[in-house]
């Protein structure tokens, strides 16, 4: 199955994403990585999702239905399932800053890899028009 990219606007191009010219190399690069790892798949739905109204509205749902029915006051065992579930997220964010921070980090060093390419390339082109112009100018001068 060969994966497509999203684009800004959301359409998808009909070249694979690995062939896309908008598509940072580095991105490429991490989204191959966290694709083939099983258990970071699986922490990105639940970041992903944990990251939605959807997460909020399903839990007011879930701890008034709790509250009302299935336990009274003072509610603990709904403090420890929801002390156990905010361990677990703060576990899912950290995993999500720690991609974040590695994806960051390997961009600016290819985005500095480049750079330094560039620089390369436009010194050896602006010496090669230096010695043309001298070339120039001497010929002209010589007349």
């Amino acid at each position: 199955m060969t994966k497509t990219a999203n684009l800004a606007d959301g359409k998808t191009p009909d070249r694979p994403l690995a062939s896309h010219p908008d598509v940072h190399p580095v991105l490429i690069e991490h989204r191959a990585e966290r694709a083939a790892d099983v258990q970071l798949r699986i922490a990105d739905a639940i970041t992903k999702f944990a990251g939605t109204m959807m997460f909020v509205y399903i839990h007011a749902v879930v701890f008034a239905l709790w509250m009302l029915f299935l336990e009274k006051s003072p509610w603990q065992t709904l403090t420890l399932i929801v002390s156990l579930e905010a361990i677990f997220l703060s576990t899912f964010v950290m995993i999500g800053q720690n991609r974040q921070s590695s994806f960051a980090a390997a961009k600016a060093n290819h985005d500095f890899v480049e750079q330094e390419t560039e620089l390369k390339q436009n010194t050896v082109l602006t010496r090669e028009i230096h010695a043309l112009t001298t070339e120039i100018h001497a010929s002209l001068t010589k007349k």
